[in-house]
């Protein structure tokens, strides 16, 4: 009970929400020309068409209007330059009912923050406040919940620096608190830190429970899938259609995934897969947030197999896949997993005569099934390769408890009776731990391998 109350006070209002009220935005993207920070995978209207996206996705947020305003160094305190900055200005300080400015940069600081707030007049958001408040929206489960908590914690800490230093200059006196010869910087520092540790120490403690989890699942020996890609480009209605569970209700928004799902389906040969669906990733999606979902993420290092899928009919796929790749690789997930993925490429039905560019992808309609076979063979080869599970044929006599035993041990494909011996040849796909046991126990069973 202690510790269900100490998890409700961790999980409690976040000091960071904008606040139930709606939030009338003027989307703000800065147009890098030239130079590095410009990438060639991309326009700034898609940019903005993204932005547009995330706004659209919080209720009660309506985008007002969509300024795109060329920089050469979106890092500096003001972003623009002198003159641009000016004119954007007086854009904002002219449109009506204007609450909040959408900055599209991954972070800017807290003290550019309070400039540009003071400039214009109205709250002003960056990426990482505006997918971290989907995230806390979409954030269904506790472990979602602290995940979302532990990725405020930089923002606190830069909010509290501000805050001291705007102190400081009220004052311009004492910094310590009543004679405690502690500062209010150090006393909130230390508040933050317990705060951080706690929500570690309580993630901690949900890992272990998945990881028993895991463990049992390992016992049962089904073969791991985890389904990864860019947010939105339909993972969920790919495991629905794989595993034909009515209850998964896909939705039509990013970041509508935002813990780890697991859902049972069926390959070609009846060999029964665990899909997990993740969440999904997006460009300039700053370190810390990756990071403060790591708990989630480290599910799909103990697959068997990756499916990355993409949405093929976007602008920006292939910038996509770079961002999802990208991700991965900062995982450290194991090499094999790297090197065995399934890419497919959903939406095909948007595209007239699409054959994929790419050599072994598979091109797929997850909404229309077309496709899905050829995924299901190609998810089932890789699957035998990474388990090492046999496809064999053996010899049993019907009298005894083998065919039961297989039944309930392994994947059990055809059993072709032979009534006048009483004996049944069974073609089964067996893990080799459950091979070993077979043989153990029944050593006198005659064995084909397929």
């Amino acid at each position: 009970e202690e510790d269900e109350a100490a998890l409700e006070e961790l999980l409690g209002p976040s000091p960071l929400a904008p606040g139930p009220g709606a939030q009338r935005v003027a989307i703000v993207h800065p147009a890098v020309k030239w130079g590095p920070r410009k990438s060639p995978l991309t326009t700034a209207e898609l940019q903005m068409a993204e932005a547009v996206a995330l706004v659209d996705t919080l209720q009660n947020w309506t985008v007002l209007d969509k300024i795109i305003i060329p920089t050469k160094n979106p890092n500096k305190k003001f972003v623009f330059g002198k003159g641009n900055f000016q004119v954007l200005t007086e854009k904002i300080k002219k449109l009506p009912h204007v609450t909040a400015v959408f900055l599209n940069v991954e972070r800017i600081s807290s003290l550019s923050k309070k400039e540009l707030e003071g400039a214009w007049g109205v709250k002003v958001f960056d990426r990482y406040t505006v997918v971290l408040h989907i995230f806390r929206c979409n954030a269904r489960t506790k472990e979602a919940k602290l995940q979302v908590a532990l990725a405020e914690i930089p923002l606190l800490r830069s909010n509290l620096k501000n805050e001291v230093s705007q102190r400081d200059q009220q004052r311009g006196g004492s910094r310590y608190i009543m004679g405690s010869g502690e500062t209010f910087l150090e006393t909130q520092n230390r508040a933050l830190k317990e705060r951080e540790l706690k929500i570690r120490s309580a993630l901690e403690k949900l890992r272990r429970k998945r990881a028993l989890l895991r463990t049992q699942r390992r016992k049962c020996e089904f073969p791991m899938v985890s389904v990864m890609g860019y947010t939105n480009c339909g993972k969920t209605t790919l495991i629905k259609a794989l595993t034909g569970e009515a209850g998964l209700q896909p939705r039509d928004q990013l970041f509508a995934t935002l813990d780890i799902t697991a859902h049972a389906g069926y390959l070609p040969s009846h060999m029964a897969v665990i899909y997990v669906d993740t969440i999904g990733f997006l460009t300039d999606l700053p370190h810390n947030l990756v990071e403060s979902f790591s708990a989630t993420l480290e599910e799909v290092a103990y697959s068997d197999l990756i499916v990355h899928v993409r949405d093929i009919t976007h602008p920006e796929t292939i910038l996509q896949k770079a961002t999802v790749l990208s991700v991965l690789r900062n995982l450290n997930l194991p090499s094999h997993l790297l090197d065995s993925m399934v890419e497919v490429h959903n939406k095909v039905d948007l595209i007239e005569r699409y054959k994929p560019t790419e050599e072994n992808a598979v091109a797929i309609s997850a909404l229309h099934g077309h496709g899905l076979e050829d995924l299901k063979q190609e998810i089932e080869k890789k699957i035998l390769t990474a388990t090492g599970k046999k496809i064999l044929t053996v010899n049993i006599n019907l009298e005894g408890p083998q065919l039961s035993w297989l039944y309930k041990e392994a994947t059990v494909q055809e059993v072709e009776v032979m009534p006048e011996d009483g004996t049944a040849r069974v073609k089964v796909i067996i893990g080799s731990s459950a091979f070993g046991r077979y043989k153990n126990l029944f050593p006198n069973s005659k064995i084909f391998m397929s």
